[in-house]
C-alpha cells in the first residue's frame, strides 16, 4: 500500500497537535517520521510513530521541554534535552553544530537527557545539505552483548557519517550490530532470512532468521570484537562530552529508553573542493566491476534512489499500520 507523502506528513502532524504539540514543533516532527518512511527506513517512521504517541502518553517523552544550552566554550556546546522530544532535539543540536562550524571550522554539539532519535540518518542529511560534513551517534539502552559474552551490556549505538555532494550525498547510517533491529524486524516481517548470518539463536548457534536474534537478543556486532569495541568507545565519549549518562545507566526496557547521551559534529569544508573529491570517488566506485547480482554503491545511493519512488508513486506503508496512525488522530 503506498500513501501520499504529504497526507503521511499531515496524518501524523494532526496526531501530534492533538497530544499537545505546537503546530511548528508538530510539522517538523512528522515531517522527520514521514521522511524516514519516504526514504525506506519505516522502521524509525511510520512503524515507530504509535510506539512514539505512547511514550507521549506514559510520560516518558515531554513534548513541551526545549533543550537548553549548559556549557560552552567556543566550538564546542553542552545541551541538555530535558527529555523533550527526541528528533527535534536532535535536529536542534545538528542546526547549531552547523552553525558554530560556520564560524569556528569545526564544532560540536553534545546533547544529554534526550530520547530516541529515531532514524539517525536524518541528521546527516541535514548536515550534508547544508553543505558541511557530519558526524553524529547516540547511545541506547543495553541490547548488543559485548563480544565473548552472552549479557546485552553495550548500546547498539547508531554512528552517522555524511558528506555534501552535489549529486548526492554520501550518507552512511549504520547500527554496531551487524542487522539493526528494526533491520531485523523488517526482515522477519517480510518472511526473509538474512542474507548473511546476523546474531545467534536461544542456543548460542550462528543463524540468519531473524526472530532467533530478536529472542535471543545477541546480534553480531559489526566487524566482532572490532565492532564491541567501537560501540563501547561511541558510549563512552557520548557520555563523556554531555556529561550524561552512560548505556549501564539507561533502563534496558524500550518502553523506558530515555535519557540518551548524543554527540554532533559540523566540519565546515570548500564546497567546489569537497565537491570534486566526492564525484571522483563515485565516479571510481561505480567503475569498478560489479559482483554476481549486485553492483557497488555508495552510502545513501540506494536512500536517493527509494526517496524519488516514494515522491513519485507513494510511500509504502503498512495498511495496519497506517489505519492504527489514522486512528490516533481521533482518539482522546
Amino acid at each position: 500500500m503506498r500513501v501520499p507523502f504529504d497526507d503521511l506528513w499531515t496524518t501524523m502532524a494532526a496526531v501530534l497537535i492533538r497530544h499537545g504539540f505546537v503546530e511548528d514543533r508538530a510539522r517538523l516532527c512528522a515531517r522527520l517520521f514521514a521522511e524516514a518512511s519516504r526514504d525506506g527506513v519505516a522502521t524509525h517512521g511510520l512503524d515507530r510513530f504509535p510506539r512514539f504517541v505512547q511514550n507521549i502518553r506514559d510520560g516518558v517523552v515531554d513534548v513541551h521541554a526545549r533543550p537548553v544550552l549548559v556549557g560552552s566554550t567556543g566550538s564546542m556546546e553542552r545541551w541538555d534535552g530535558r527529555r523533550g522530544t527526541g528528533n527535534l532535539n536532535a535536529w536542534h543540536s545538528m542546526d547549531r553544530a552547523i552553525a558554530l562550524a560556520r564560524g569556528h571550522g569545526i564544532a560540536c554539539v553534545a546533547l544529554a537527557n534526550t530520547n530516541h532519535w529515531m532514524r539517525g540518518g536524518t541528521y546527516g542529511w541535514q548536515a550534508a545539505d547544508a553543505g558541511v560534513i557530519g558526524i553524529c551517534w547516540t547511545n541506547t539502552m543495553p541490547n548488543l552483548p559485548a563480544w565473548g559474552s552472552e549479557v546485552a551490556q553495550l548500546g547498539n549505538n547508531p554512528l552517522v557519517l555524511a558528506v555534501p555532494r552535489p549529486g548526492g550525498p554520501l550518507v552512511l547510517d549504520m547500527a554496531i550490530s551487524q542487522f539493526s533491529y528494526g533491520a531485523l524486524e523488517s526482515y522477519r516481517r517480510r518472511g526473509e532470512p538474512l542474507p548473511v548470518p546476523g546474531g545467534y539463536d536461544p542456543a548460542g548457534e550462528l543463524t540468519r532468521d531473524p526472530a532467533a536474534i530478536e529472542q535471543s537478543r545477541r546480534p553480531l556486532p559489526i566487524g566482532f570484537w572490532k565492532g564491541s569495541g567501537l560501540a563501547l568507545m561511541l558510549d563512552a565519549m557520548a557520555a563523556i562530552l554531555s556529561g550524561g549518562r552512560a548505556t549501564h545507566q539507561i533502563p534496558a526496557d524500550p518502553a523506558l529508553e530515555t535519557a540518551l547521551s548524543q554527540v554532533f559534529v559540523a566540519i565546515a569544508v570548500d564546497a567546489a573542493g569537497a565537491a570534486s573529491v566526492a564525484a571522483r570517488i563515485v565516479a571510481d566506485l561505480h567503475a569498478s566491476r560489479s559482483a554476481a547480482g549486485e553492483r557497488p554503491r555508495y552510502p545513501g545511493q540506494r536512500t536517493l534512489e527509494i526517496r524519488e519512488q516514494s515522491l513519485r508513486e507513494g510511500v509504502p506503508v503498512d495498511a495496519v499500520v497506517w489505519e492504527r496512525v489514522r486512528e490516533l488522530g481521533t482518539e482522546h
